[in-house]
């Protein structure tokens, strides 16, 4: 069937995945500032989407999570898409990255953030 596509992302593509997010995100937040930020990531279906939390002023204990991108992979094409998150949380692809078989290519685009969309 056309345009039909697995519902996960292949066991062996998302194992490398997050072992490049687990490292990008050890190494992004210092260790001395993880009382006051953290990054994470959400594998649903195809979609890899990073997030940064911050705990609430006023209850220190909760935390609360600001979409900074998101990964889409194309198992017919072998592929990963960037999108980022207007401030209604509304995912648009990210076109000045072209999609991508490699998955860190993305994710250093995120970190440069050259357009400021990802980090402000």
């Amino acid at each position: 069937m056309e345009g039909v596509f697995p519902m996960t992302i292949p066991q062996e593509i998302r194992q490398t995945v997050e072992g490049k997010l687990g490292s990008y995100i050890e190494h992004r937040i210092p260790e001395h500032v993880r009382d006051e930020v953290r990054l994470k990531y959400k594998v649903r279906g195809n979609s890899v989407t990073l997030s940064e939390e911050r705990p609430v002023f006023w209850k220190p204990d909760l935390w609360v999570g600001i979409k900074v991108a998101q990964f889409r992979f194309d198992p017919i094409g072998g592929k990963w898409t960037l999108y980022w998150a207007d401030r209604n949380s509304k995912w648009h692809e990210y076109y000045d990255l072209a999609p991508s078989e490699d998955f860190q290519h993305l994710l250093e685009e995120v970190e440069e953030d050259p357009t400021g969309i990802f980090w402000g």
